[in-house]
């Protein structure tokens, strides 16, 4: 059995965060353990509350887990602060040769902030280096370039400008521009495009936990970056098509 380690933070809606993660997780024939490194009050409508778990606490859980269970992959989500990232990147470096998905989490779909501004350069210089993939959306991909991102030639030079950071490879999701849903797939000398139909419908969240989630399992199960990203991209699409409908906002994908 395949296993695969989320270190993520708690989304009390389940649409997102770990709970998208270790639902992900088992869809695909994994199996998910985690380390919670913040506890979200949030529903489909947006984040009214967030506490951030000591970072001492982090560094224990994921010892807990990769002393015993191990894991095939991680998945990285919500850090929440500096001390935090830091605390991941310190205990996870005791730990090499594992697959790291990165999801690069700064802003919840209803516009909360779930990473505290001073820990982006953490985030930047300690943790991505350790990423075997990193996943930031549109946003996520300016704040950490400096870019302004407006087309599909902007994704490809963002990508291309996070590989400078460490990471081996770079997905940039282009879900916020017009048209269908591209993705830019770079890694060092390569870049590839993933598309999907783009489907009309207000039950989104969580995709982009669950697509890092997705890659990981894949990753997880022996697959290849590449193969990894376009068979999570699939997953995603059908999750998005098969959304339970809940909530009055931005509602859950299924999942199952």
């Amino acid at each position: 059995m395949r296993t695969a380690l989320t270190i993520a933070g708690s989304d009390s809606g389940g649409g997102a965060g770990l709970q998208a993660d270790l639902k992900t997780f088992a869809a695909l024939g994994v199996y998910g353990t985690s380390a919670v490194t913040a506890v979200t009050a949030q529903n489909t409508l947006g984040v009214t509350a967030v506490l951030a778990m000591p970072p001492e606490l982090v560094e224990a859980q994921i010892e807990a887990v990769l002393s015993d269970l191990g894991a095939d992959a991680i998945k990285i989500g919500m850090l929440a602060n500096a001390a935090v990232a830091r605390a991941v990147a310190a205990t996870l470096t005791r730990h090499p040769g594992i697959p790291i998905v990165l999801d690069t989490v700064m802003v919840a779909k209803g516009g909360a902030r779930l990473l505290e501004p001073d820990a982006v350069a953490a985030l930047r210089q300690e943790v991505m280096p350790l990423a075997t993939v990193v996943t930031p959306n549109i946003p996520e991909a300016e704040a950490l370039t400096g870019l302004t991102i407006t087309s599909v030639a902007d994704l490809h030079r963002a990508a291309v400008a996070l590989l400078d950071l460490g990471a081996r490879a770079v997905i940039v999701k282009g879900g916020h521009l017009d048209g269908p849903p591209i993705d830019v797939l770079a890694t060092r000398g390569t870049t590839l495009e993933l598309t999907a139909a783009r489907i009309d419908t207000r039950h989104t969240h969580g995709t982009g936990c669950t697509f890092s989630a997705a890659i990981a399992a894949e990753l997880a199960r022996g697959a290849d970056v590449t193969a990894a990203a376009q068979a999570a991209k699939a997953y995603v699409t059908r999750a998005i098509q098969a959304a339970p409908g809940l909530g009055r906002g931005h509602g859950p994908l299924g999942h199952l």
